[in-house]
């Protein structure tokens, strides 16, 4: 099932939520929407799934136009962050639930929900309570009854931000698995970058009710439209360099100088940053002002005046004092403009 949206605006009172939003999510593929919190994520998730209405815009399943049709009859599956399990029901009839509520035959539901307790693998507590699960199991009986119904979309609205780090990987590579096996187109919204880049078809970042780009993960990373995309995936923070500073070296760049003019920053992600011996050629130079060590390499915080730098992923040879000058290569920086656009966008 495709899904469009066409101008697609939200009002609460006198507050816009979201601004004329205009995307299509493939059929088959899981799209992650990703930004901070109170970007209007959430918001995008209840108008697919018919919870809310649009103040305006069109909404479309495939060629159908579901604007103002009723949650119940958009066959969505939806899956939240408190999971919602009924805590007297063991997760076998957890699974069961909507299908009773649907009047299925006793048969064909108890198939239907051990056919899903066994894809999200779960089979050996499928007579246990919610209560005797841990974060992650209860996880798995809530996929599974989202889809029992065979919902034509899956909604996802935070569903790993009650799991601690290590389960919450975990259950993100078994989501990814479950939409592979299934098909189902899957909307996945988070605030945490690492999710919505490591499962996902296709990322759209919001902010402030507005696109601010929606594409394949890497392309968002390596190719960011705007300095908040670029600013908010990565981690170190990509390092943001005035070009009016007179500690940043911009001839060490090869851009035209007509780009160069129209910039008012330049973008450069702490891996993509290396020491050089020559001062002359170094984009930048500073003292080691903090290190953080791990393993063989060091993240280095270098200090100019003012201005500071992160360079990540170097060899233990530094300490706290000592002088760096560090250079980069322009196929991996990127220029904005005073509206925080990119210049000279590279193609992926």
């Amino acid at each position: 099932m495709q899904v469009r949206f066409e101008n697609v605006t939200m009002d609460y009172g006198d507050k816009e939520v979201l601004h004329e939003l205009n995307f299509t999510i493939s059929e088959h593929s899981l799209m992650s929407i990703l930004g901070p919190s109170g970007c209007g994520k959430s918001t995008t998730l209840m108008l697919i799934s018919g919870l809310i209405k649009p103040n305006s815009g069109h909404i479309y399943f495939d060629d159908k136009d579901v604007t103002v049709l009723d949650a119940v009859k958009r066959k969505v599956g939806m899956v939240f962050q408190n999971y919602a399990l009924y805590p007297h029901l063991t997760v076998l009839e957890n699974i069961m639930f909507p299908l009773k509520m649907a009047h299925v035959k006793k048969a064909d539901r108890l198939k239907r929900a051990t056919e899903l307790a066994d894809l999200v693998q779960i089979s050996e507590h499928i007579h246990k309570k919610p209560k005797q699960l841990s974060g992650g199991q209860q996880q798995r009986v809530a996929i599974a009854r989202a889809l029992a119904k065979k919902p034509q979309i899956l909604l996802m609205d935070e569903p790993l931000s009650n799991l601690d780090a290590r389960l919450r990987i975990e259950m993100r590579e078994e989501i990814r698995r479950i939409q592979q096996e299934t098909n189902i187109t899957t909307v996945f919204v988070t605030h945490d970058q690492e999710e919505a880049m490591s499962i996902s078809d296709q990322v759209m970042v919001l902010n402030d009710g507005h696109i601010q780009q929606n594409s394949e993960p890497q392309t968002l990373y390596d190719f960011p439209e705007n300095q908040f995309v670029a600013q908010f995936l990565g981690n170190p923070v990509i390092n943001i360099l005035p070009t009016t500073n007179d500690v940043i070296n911009t001839s060490s760049l090869n851009f035209p100088p007509s780009d160069l003019v129209k910039a008012v920053s330049i973008g450069v992600r702490p891996e993509n940053l290396r020491a050089v011996t020559n001062d002359e050629q170094a984009l930048f130079s500073g003292t080691v002002k903090h290190l953080e060590r791990f393993g063989k390499k060091s993240t280095l915080k270098l200090i100019n005046g003012d201005l500071e730098v992160t360079i990540s992923d170097v060899l233990n040879h530094y300490e706290l004092g000592n002088k760096v000058s560090v250079v980069a290569d322009s196929e991996d920086t990127h220029l904005f403009d005073q509206a925080g656009q990119s210049i000279a966008i590279k193609e992926a």
